[in-house]
């Protein structure tokens, strides 16, 4: 109903949306036609792709493994190093003919491993006697295992003479230290050829980065993983990533779809398609290419994006036809009511540009006189009221400075009278000093560093005028120090400490000042052990009385009205008062820039 309303309401709306129907209909029948031709084509052309580079992979590791098998059978049908390795258990043979036939045989072995790019070392292996090994082969890592307990072992004396296969693993024969290197091992028993006893068990041991190379170069789709299993796919024998090393397949929809006889086949896990495909290895094993089927159709995603963007287009191009047609029509009001919405939210910076000599013109130009006239007043109300608040600023200070002159002059005039001459000269030097940094050269702010000096000038003359010891402690950090605050704020709060709080105890007065740096701002701490009053006094501190201002002075009048005017809204007053004394807290924060 709303849209309804809309469109009936809006003439550059209906021929918009008129031109925007009439454009995306075809465009939409077009796009969909092209994207169901091309779902097919995408999908044969990624078949045959994956197909292809799985092939390819499965002959480059085919060769590799065929380089292990081939220095297998070398050493398997090597009579001269049968021979020797019987004659090891012979004792009719001499500990000399031992030593050649050792050499030999370890000079066959790293002959055979220069030979092949592919072989990393080669083992002949017996449970007694001597062993043998190409390379760095270290005898006292073999004298730590038991030959016959290791699996491959079994499986080769199972199958008599035929190779086995392990997956990929870690020499254990080499080296002094634990060996880092992978390795894929191929195997099978050393026999007697004469008698056809088994006499030893031979192992090659495969280049695995090389293997594993292969297989990270294999690209299929971006997430895409390919690895090897087993001839009953029982075993994963080569993972690229190694978590899933001769462990076996958990995925129960993928092993299934391995171990059926589809070359291709898809599968479900998680709520995820994947698409498979699997191709076998000249040793009897099967190499697993397995990828989310999204991912192999990225282009006829993107053909579908196309489509999409497309009749995107086109509707764009049909909403600029359409408010081109329009504008001539509506665009002097648009534009006219964009302007006095933005001057009813406060902007009276806004002109209409409309120029026209009909009725909107005119009206255009009337609304601009209004809002000129509505942004002088404003400017003259701002002004107004700068120049009121830089008049209470100014009545806060010239109230402030005679009030504590009068007192200090008080002071010495008294002192004068009673021939007091050198503490009325100590009382002047201070007051001199005291003026010359209250109403020196830096203007209304001062930083609170030097509004503490004027406080220990001011307690200087308050000693003189008591005869009374006044002690001031100061606990202030740095940053404190240097904050900017209106000349004689701590003053007066100083002047009433003393003058209403421990002048009438007649015993020594201490007065603490503590000052912490706080976000935004800083918090002053002014404490006295004077007798305290009644804090009833202050409960609208803003419009003091004049009965108040006789006991508390005129200088807490000019605290609250500098906090006022100076600090942000929030900054507070807060004054706690009882027998122990008075404490006045300032909460002094920095005003926004708007304010």
């Amino acid at each position: 109903m709303l849209i309804y309303n809309w469109l009936k309401d809006h003439f550059t709306v209906k021929v918009v949306f008129t031109i925007l129907i009439v454009g995306l209909i075809p465009a939409i029948f077009i796009s969909s036609l092209i994207y169901l031709f091309s779902k097919n084509m995408i999908k044969d052309r990624v078949r045959e792709s994956s197909q292809l580079i799985t092939q390819q992979a499965a002959a480059a590791l085919s060769h590799i493994f065929t380089s292990g098998t081939d220095q297998l059978d070398q050493i398997y049908s090597n009579i001269s190093l049968q021979e020797m390795v019987i004659q090891d258990t012979d004792p009719t043979i001499s500990s000399f003919e031992k030593t050649k036939n050792n050499e030999y045989i370890t000079s066959v072995l790293n002959a055979s491993i220069y030979s092949s790019s592919f072989v990393r070392a080669i083992y002949v292996l017996k449970e007694d006697g001597t062993n043998w090994g190409s390379g760095s082969y270290s005898p006292y890592k073999r004298e730590r295992i038991n030959l016959l307990e290791q699996e491959w072992v079994k499986e080769a004396t199972e199958k008599d003479g035929e190779s086995v296969w392990s997956g990929l693993t870690y020499d254990y024969l080499s080296g002094a230290g634990q060996s880092n290197e992978l390795f894929l091992p191929v195997s099978r028993v050393m026999k007697n050829f004469d008698t056809l006893q088994n006499i030893g068990y031979i192992q090659v041991l495969i280049d695995g980065r090389g293997i594993l190379d292969i297989l990270n170069k294999l690209k299929l789709g971006n997430s895409g993983v390919f690895f090897v299993v087993d001839e009953k796919a029982e075993n994963i024998t080569v993972d690229p990533t190694l978590n899933h090393l001769n462990q076996g397949v958990t995925k129960q929809a993928l092993l299934k779809q391995i171990q059926n006889g589809n070359r291709e086949f898809e599968f479900v896990d998680h709520g995820v398609k994947y698409y498979g495909i699997k191709e076998k290895i000249n040793n009897g094993w099967f190499l697993i290419g397995v990828v989310p089927v999204h991912e192999l159709t990225g282009e006829l995603q993107k053909i579908r994006e196309i489509a999409l963007w497309s009749s995107l287009l086109i509707g764009i191009v049909a909403i600029i036809i359409g408010s081109i047609l329009a504008r001539k029509f509506v665009q002097p009001i648009s534009q006219l009511t964009i302007q006095m919405k933005s001057a009813g939210n406060g902007n009276f910076n806004v002109r209409t540009k409309v120029t026209s000599n009909d009725e909107i013109g005119i009206l255009s130009k009337q609304f601009n006189k209004m809002i000129q006239e509505i942004e002088h007043l404003l400017q003259q109300i701002k002004k107004e009221q700068n120049q009121k608040k830089e008049a209470e600023l100014r009545a806060i200070k010239h109230r402030i400075h005679p009030h504590f002159l009068f007192n200090t002059l008080g002071t010495i005039r008294w002192l004068i009278k009673f021939n007091q001459n050198e503490k009325a000269d100590m009382a002047l030097s201070s007051l001199l000093t005291l003026l010359e940094v209250s109403m020196g050269k830096k203007g209304t702010f001062i930083s609170v560093k030097e509004e503490l000096e004027i406080v220990k000038k001011f307690m200087i003359i308050l000693q003189i005028r008591y005869e009374q010891e006044f002690r001031l402690v100061l606990d202030i950090d740095k940053a404190t120090e240097e904050f900017m605050i209106p000349s004689m704020l701590l003053q007066p709060i100083v002047e009433n400490a003393i003058f209403h709080g421990i002048v009438p105890t007649e015993k020594e007065g201490l007065v603490r000042i503590t000052g912490r740096a706080i976000d935004n701002g800083v918090e002053i701490i002014i404490s006295d052990n004077g007798k305290g009053f009644d804090t009833k006094l202050l409960n609208d501190m803003e419009n003091l009385s004049e009965s108040n201002n006789k006991i508390l002075g005129i200088g807490f009048q000019h605290i609250y009205d500098s906090v006022r005017l100076y600090f942000h809204l929030t900054s507070k007053i807060d004054v706690q008062s009882g027998q122990e004394g008075t404490t006045v807290k300032l909460l002094l924060l920095l005003p926004r820039r708007e304010e």
